[in-house]
Order: C-alpha cells, then sequence, then structure tokens
C-alpha cells in the first residue's frame, strides 16, 4: 500500500491533513493541468481553480478500490478540464486529445525534472503573470528558429558534463557580439565556427543545437525569470 493512498483518506477526515496534504501536491496538480491542456496557468486563471477543486473531491470520494490515489486524482482532474472547456464553448480550441507535454510523470524529488514542471510552479506562486508573458514572448522568439518552449524538456542536457559542454558553446557566442546578431538574423547555429572555437564535439553542438540557441536568446535578452534556470552558464564566467 502506497503511503500517498493512506495520507489521502487521512486527509478525507482531517482538516488540517487535508490541508497539507494539498499543499504537498500542488506540483502534482500542476502536471495534470499541464498534461491535459498544454497551458501555462497561475492561481488568477480559471483552470487552476477547476483543478484544485477537482482535487479536493478526488480526496473525498477516494476509496482503495479505485485503485492508486494520484492517477485516480488526475483522471478526475482531467476531466473536470475537459468539461470545464465544453461549457466555454472553448474545446475544440484550445483542447487536443491526448497531447504528450511531458517526458516524464511530474516527480516532487525528480532533481532532473523537465523545466516546464519548475516553471509552471513559479507561475503559480507569482501573481503579476510576469513569468507568463515572459514565456509567450521567447515562444514568438523560438518559433523563428523551427522550434517551441516545450521542446526545451527534449533538448536540454542531462549530464553535468554535457550541460558544461553547452555552458561553453553558449558562453563562446555571449562574448561574441557579432555572433549573437548574425545567429538572430540567419536563425542559423554556425556549428563550424563554435566547434573550431570551442573544440567541442560537432555533434554535441548539433544535438543541442536548440538549447545553445534558447539559453543564448534567454540570456542575450530581457527574460529575467528564465533567465534563472540556465544562470549556471553565467556562474563563473569570465
Amino acid at each position: 500500500m502506497h503511503t500517498v493512498d493512506e495520507d489521502a483518506l487521512k486527509a478525507a477526515t482531517d482538516a488540517t491533513v487535508f490541508s497539507d496534504f494539498i499543499d504537498s501536491k500542488k506540483n502534482f496538480i500542476i502536471g495534470c493541468i499541464f498534461k491535459t491542456t498544454k497551458k501555462y496557468v497561475s492561481k488568477s486563471d480559471d483552470e487552476w481553480s477547476v483543478a484544485l477543486i477537482a482535487f479536493s473531491d478526488a480526496i473525498k470520494t477516494y476509496s482503495y478500490n479505485k485503485g492508486g490515489f494520484l492517477p485516480y486524482a488526475e483522471k478526475i482532474i482531467k476531466n473536470r478540464l475537459i468539461d470545464y472547456y465544453r461549457s466555454q464553448q472553448k474545446y475544440k480550441s484550445e483542447f487536443f486529445v491526448n497531447p504528450v507535454v511531458f517526458d516524464c510523470e511530474p516527480s516532487e524529488d525528480d532533481e532532473d525534472a523537465p523545466i516546464k514542471i519548475a516553471v509552471a510552479e513559479k507561475i503559480v506562486l507569482h501573481e503579476d503573470n510576469s513569468i507568463k508573458y515572459e514565456i509567450d514572448a521567447i515562444t514568438s522568439v523560438f518559433k523563428e528558429y523551427g522550434f517551441s518552449f516545450y521542446d526545451l524538456a527534449k533538448c536540454s542536457p542531462k549530464s553535468k558534463k554535457t550541460k558544461e559542454a553547452c555552458k561553453q558553446a553558449v558562453l563562446y557566442i555571449l562574448n561574441n557580439e557579432k555572433l549573437i546578431s548574425d545567429i538572430k538574423t540567419t536563425k542559423q547555429l554556425p556549428i563550424n565556427n563554435i566547434q573550431k572555437n570551442t573544440d567541442l564535439p560537432r555533434k554535441l553542438i548539433e544535438t543541442h543545437r536548440r538549447y545553445i540557441i534558447a539559453a543564448m536568446e534567454i540570456l542575450s535578452g530581457e527574460y529575467p525569470y528564465l533567465a534563472e534556470y540556465v544562470s549556471y552558464i553565467r556562474k563563473g564566467a569570465k
């Protein structure tokens, strides 16, 4: 028996446990919203309220014969969000059947969770929606290069060694104003130039082309919130 299932049952009969349990599962709720809507939301958005109420109802109606609590709660959240869009007559234009948003299930203790989960959680905490505005702006920029903000989770470096290599490539670009200008004009990453001046493997540069471009655009632009997620690149740089 999973502890989370036991906690859900206790939460149904104890107001204090109920509140603490919901608070501890906010990251999970955010993940469910993304998987269903492919949208970033804040506490001021209806989707957040709908999902929060659905999660609360899942706690109140849960029993062991319904299987694991989290899959049960996710199903209820998804159905409520679909019903919400239908009621708002937005279903056809805003909801996509079985969208693939995450590369893995949201996990509270997973240090390598996709960047979208981290950003989503931050959006909920910031009432001014500044991060949402930055994401909207950078999404338009990435589109010109042929990829989206969602692609970052797939192309982001995972190992410490690869992150360090990408850092070298991005710093080389950031330290060359003309190179930045050329990339932003041509929408092409000068792989040969970077390889020659950094001694990095060509395959690595090609594999992480989108990430390198994204980090360059974020760090050379006005995106203070998003810059936090690639701040390691500037640390220790000369």
